[in-house]
């Protein structure tokens, strides 16, 4: 199947190495050369994947992450920065993956499947009782009815929504929504999720782990 990646890299002899690889899965490539061109493309057309220097020109990578994150389109960063230090970073902020560069385009064949193959299975809604999240819009309803919720809100729900059963705690949700750089406490993340409660009337879905955190469950209906 043919997938639409945008490949976003300033060493003109990496990013034909890159395309070239790429287009022998027959996937569709479109190049940018830096971060400024990387968003007009973005803002042009509909993609399934983006393979990111983070080192570009204009827009690095972690700009053009927030913004392809916020279109859930899935992220690769293929880059020069290899300290594992670099690596969290780029994982804890929404990255699929993360391959340093000099790279094997094996590799990056595998890497890219790997991910495409995650982005096949993901569903383009999500629906508990009668609450629904459309993903592709961001967006909440309940019975039909528009539910105002905000980025953070969204995000922490979608976070719950997609991975039912498992335990987060405090602080892995505030690295996984908030960000790594938040400087609050954890009292934040019980504060959202009283108000995910009240709105969508999932008290006793999003349930509590005494002294550790929140887990989305449903029971047998």
């Amino acid at each position: 199947m043919t997938y639409r990646i945008l490949v976003a890299e300033d060493d003109e002899s990496i990013a034909r190495i890159v395309k070239l690889t790429l287009e022998i899965e027959k996937h569709d490539v479109i190049l940018a050369s830096d971060g400024k061109m990387a968003l007009d493309e973005i803002g042009k057309a509909s993609f399934d994947l983006a393979v990111l220097d983070i080192m570009l020109p204009y827009h690095d990578g972690y700009e053009l992450l927030e913004v392809l994150r916020k279109k859930n389109i899935p992220v690769i960063f293929l880059t020069a920065k290899g300290e594992v230090a670099d690596k969290v970073k780029g994982l804890r902020l929404g990255a699929e993956d993360y391959i340093t560069k000099p790279f094997e385009t094996i590799e990056l064949l595998a890497r890219v499947d790997t991910a495409l193959r995650r982005v096949k299975k993901q569903p383009k809604t999500i629906k508990v009782r009668d609450v629904t999240v459309d993903i592709d819009n961001r967006s909440v309803t309940k019975s039909g009815e528009a539910i105002d919720l905000t980025p953070l809100e969204y995000e922490l729900l979608d976070k719950l929504m997609s991975n039912p059963g498992l335990l987060f705690s405090r602080d892995r949700l505030l690295d996984v929504v908030w960000g790594y750089e938040y400087a609050g406490g954890t009292r934040t993340v019980d504060t959202h999720i009283q108000k995910l409660r009240s709105k969508l009337d999932f008290g006793d879905v999003i349930k509590t782990v005494h002294k550790v955190g929140y887990k989305f469950e449903v029971g047998n209906e």
